[in-house]
């Protein structure tokens, strides 16, 4: 049985209320206090993995240094691709397209992004490969959307029933996987 840490990436550089998914954004200036706070809620790990996006693997190279353990990257991980929506202000994004995303939030593509259920299996065929691997201890460091999609995966649930839980930046959320 593998321990897994899902850790959501700190706060990035960007001002609120814009829409950024897989924009590669850097991290806040409140990096420091935010990574030392959430390094002091883990166990020795074994392994870290993360999203490649800066503002994840940032965090997962401080977790992996202050750890000594190996970190790897792996674009499994990374957030919802929101396409001609990232890097628009939520209120530029034309109604009619947010009226259909919420119509239809598991299948819905933004223009050129993809939809939630892109995302799960994306998430999916990574935990069939976390599965054999040999460690124990293992913080994932990813997106809201990504851990949403791991938790409906690990608690066996629909993703639609994780869309409203509250994944701060920094939340640390550990869970016992069953390999196989």
């Amino acid at each position: 049985m593998q321990t897994l840490y899902l850790i959501r990436h700190t706060k990035p550089d960007i001002a609120p209320g814009i829409c950024y998914g897989q924009l590669d954004l850097d991290i806040a200036a409140s990096f420091e206090n935010e990574a030392n706070l959430i390094l002091r809620c883990l166990p020795q790990l074994e392994l870290v993995i993360a999203s490649p996006l800066l503002r994840a693997h940032r965090l997962g190279e401080f977790i992996a240094q202050e750890q000594q353990c190996p970190l790897r990257s792996d674009a499994r991980l990374m957030e919802k691709h929101f396409g001609a929506w990232e890097g628009k202000p939520w209120d530029d994004i034309p109604r009619h397209e947010i009226d259909a995303w919420a119509a239809d939030v598991l299948d819905y593509t933004p223009p050129g992004g993809e939809s939630a259920q892109h995302l799960m299996q994306r998430v999916q065929e990574f935990m069939r490969d976390l599965a054999q691997l040999p460690q124990q201890h293992i913080a994932l460091v990813a997106h809201g959307g990504s851990i949403r999609a791991l938790l409906a995966l690990l608690a066996d649930m629909p993703l639609a029933g994780t869309l409203n839980w509250a994944m701060e930046y920094g939340a640390v959320v550990c869970v016992k996987s069953c390999r196989g």
